[in-house]
């Protein structure tokens, strides 16, 4: 019988099937960590969270006190998601008075605490298998303030030495010994492009597989691609952050200077957010100034006020 001579109900319900099994036929062509983020019709493609990291030379200079992130982040930018970084307050990762301080601070100001980047616990990729497992040790203290604080993963690195397949497999052993402590805990261990072979996006992306692990995956950056700073060797950008969305957990929109329009002048943002979204990711994009001129207040504000732009013209 042709289809138009079917009753109205009828019809109907075939309409919604087709459409269904054509949603399910996109849905199965995602990557894997996308499943969990597609956007709700009333939720934005993205949304905005802010890297301690950003005022790095306000902390060091004790212009502004750790315990105070989450409120500065909330009241000065309005943002209600912050990264923590553990060089500021490295003696405090097992000192519970202190997290349920910075836990409570949080709370107050209605600001989410999304992950911690360690740093100067040593690499997860170390070519000694001694020196593996003392990293490993050295970070479960910070995977437990992470789950303590609320955090969904700690951002780790992986850097090793020897060849591009040996530090492959030494980083892989390491994160995977990680990832295992960290999964009862339902907390991520997530490599940020960092330097070294880390920053080589093809290596990194391999890494992850080989250690294939749910809750192990990426953070890409925008602007950390420099392989090796004597050389000059430099991995493309846009081609990192492409290999490595799959398995992202987080974004971190990396900026240093912005032109006279508001665009940052070393990446441009349209094209990247393309690539981010292409691949499934609905979760939040870090803000992370390092600029030195404006200062870093006015950074972050120009930061967020393109990534706010730039979501817009996407949505439309």
């Amino acid at each position: 019988m042709s289809d138009s001579f079917l009753p109205v109900p009828r019809r109907r319900f075939l309409s919604q099937l087709l459409a269904g099994t054509a949603a399910c036929s996109a849905l199965s062509m995602l990557p894997r960590h996308s499943m969990a983020r597609l956007p709700d019709e009333d939720q934005p493609l993205y949304r905005i969270s802010l890297a301690q990291w950003s005022l790095h030379r306000t902390f060091f200079a004790k212009k502004l006190d750790p315990l105070d992130f989450a409120k500065v982040t909330r009241e000065e930018f309005n943002i209600d998601a912050v990264e923590y970084v553990n060089q500021f307050f490295k003696d405090k990762a097992t000192d519970q008075e202190y997290l349920s301080e910075l836990q409570k601070r949080a709370a107050d100001h209605g600001v989410q605490s999304l992950l911690i980047m360690i740093d100067g616990e040593g690499n997860l990729g170390d070519p000694s298998p001694q020196g593996r497992l003392q990293t490993v040790e050295n970070h479960k203290k910070w995977v437990d303030a992470a789950k303590f604080l609320g955090c969904h993963s700690i951002r780790v690195n992986a850097g090793s030495s020897g060849s591009f397949e040996d530090q492959q497999k030494q980083a892989a052993d390491g994160l995977r010994m990680l990832s295992e402590y960290a999964k009862p805990l339902g907390l991520s261990v997530i490599v940020e492009n960092h330097g070294g072979l880390s920053s080589n996006g093809k290596w990194l992306a391999g890494t992850i597989a080989m250690v294939d692990m749910e809750n192990c995956g990426t953070l890409p950056d925008f602007g950390n691609f420099t392989i090796n700073y004597t050389t000059k060797e430099v991995y493309d950008r846009y081609q990192g952050v492409e290999e490595l969305m799959p398995s992202a957990k987080a974004v971190s929109a990396k900026s240093h200077a912005f032109d006279a329009e508001g665009n940052e002048t070393s990446t441009d943002y349209r094209r990247m957010m393309k690539i981010v979204l292409a691949a499934g990711y609905r979760g939040w994009v870090g803000i992370e100034w390092e600029g030195g001129t404006p200062d870093e207040y006015e950074g972050i504000r120009l930061t967020k006020k393109l990534l706010e732009k730039v979501r817009a013209e996407l949505s439309a």
